[in-house]
């Protein structure tokens, strides 16, 4: 619990959705370990956009079976 309290801290999340722009260095999610960086987005803990454009969600399955959702940027034209 952060900082004394009784409840669990509420910031750790997703910051964004499929299909919004973003800009450069805008977080894209913080201290969620289900989503991994993708194209055009650098992190481990909290994931940032390297470039302006648009979400991109995408699904990937790893050699052992279980699928991993990666947060993509894809690049505005």
């Amino acid at each position: 619990m952060a900082g004394g309290k009784s409840r669990p801290k509420k910031d750790k999340s997703v910051k964004v959705s499929g299909g919004q722009a973003v800009k450069t260095g805008q977080i894209l999610a913080r201290g969620v370990t289900n989503y991994k960086a993708g194209r055009n987005v650098k992190g481990i803990g909290t994931l940032q956009a390297l470039c302006d454009g648009k979400i991109l969600f995408s699904r990937k399955k790893t050699r052992l079976g279980k699928a991993m959702t990666f947060i993509n940027v894809v690049p505005k034209a």
